[in-house]
This record gives C-alpha cells, structure tokens and sequence, in this order.
C-alpha cells in the first residue's frame, strides 16, 4: 500500500519544530503557551503516521488529538498572548499584535477545525490514489496549496464573500482530510507569527 500524504511536508516541519524550543527559563504566559504548543505538537505527532498510512488507524486517538487542538484553541490561545509577551526564550513575533484580528481568527479557526476533525474522526482515511494524494486539498494551489486558501484568508472567512466551512461540514470529509486542514492552519499561524528557527 503507498502512504497517503496528508500533511506537507513544510506544514509538518513547521508544527514539529516546536519541538526545538527551548523552554529552560520560560516563565509565566510563556511558559504556559510554549507548554500548550508542546500539548498540541505531541497530538500531531501521534495521529501523523496514521494519516499517512504508517500505522494503524484509532478513532479515539484522532479525537483525543482533536480535543488537544480544541482545548488550545480560540480564547484559549489567544489569552496565552498579552501584548508586549516576546521576552526570551518566546519566539512569538510581534506581527501577532500587529495583525491581531488576523491571529485571532486564526485561533478561532482552529477551533472550528478541530471540532471538524473530532467529526470526521470515524470516517477513517480517505482511499489511496484518492482526494489527498490528487493535490485537491494540499497541493498545487487548490484548496490548501502553497499558502493559497491559508494564506490569502479564503478559508479564514476574513476575505469578501470568501467560504468559511463549518465543523459540520469537516466533519463529512476523512479524516486525513480534516487533519490536514487543522494542520494548515497550525502551519500559517506559525508561518506568519513565529520567529523562524536558526
């Protein structure tokens, strides 16, 4: 069986470079999102090889990574970062307050997305060959490509008229699919919001 690619691999480098932060000398709301970003990068890291066909599929684990992605999710996240909190070892820019209402929707989508995939999570994966592999929802410049619906604010509904899905309609798709999508957003936050490591 080839393994369906679900994740690209920037977005995955992107929400497993967490990883490298250093937490030693984080204090106060810093910790506190470095350790909420550490929760979620640990969810990914546990659904990952199952959306790429490398290890058997759980049900339950996908939701328990849903709930990690809900829980840090909207006010959740946001609270996590007051004006002005980018001592070190944060690697929080400071285009977060500058372009606040962009990060907090972002903070909300993810909350939409993680209910979404909380949904899909008993749809299982998409067939191989099948939606993910085609490029529709990560390749090229579709849905999910190079920035394109992420980044432009197509699917952050902050564009005139653009859609919006809902957690209901994420949840209709495989899983893989709406895993993918709640990466991405994980992936334009960090994109546009996170000092790029060394």
């Amino acid at each position: 069986m080839t393994p369906r690619k679900t994740v690209t691999g920037a977005a995955l480098a992107s929400l497993l470079g967490v990883a490298a932060l250093a937490h030693s000398g984080a204090t106060g709301v810093v910790k506190d999102r470095m350790t909420a970003m550490k929760e979620m990068q640990e969810a990914v890291k546990s659904v990952a090889p199952m959306m790429s066909g490398a290890a058997a599929y759980d049900t339950e684990a996908v939701r328990r990574a849903a709930d990690t992605f809900r829980h840090h999710s909207g006010a959740a996240l946001t609270e996590d970062f007051p004006a002005g909190s980018t001592e070190a070892p944060s690697e929080a820019l400071p285009a977060i307050w500058q372009n606040w209402d962009r990060f907090d929707n972002l903070a909300a989508t993810l909350g939409v997305m993680a209910d979404g995939l909380s949904r899909a999570a008993g749809n299982g994966l998409h067939g191989a060959g099948g939606m993910m592999d085609s490029g529709t929802m990560m390749g090229g410049g579709s849905m999910m490509g190079g920035g394109s619906a992420m980044g432009s604010g197509m699917m952050m509904g902050n564009a005139g008229g653009a859609m919006r899905m809902s957690a209901e309609q994420i949840g209709q798709m495989p899983a893989d699919g709406a895993f993918a999508m709640t990466t991405q957003v994980c992936a334009a936050c960090h994109d546009r919001f996170r000092k790029d490591e060394d």
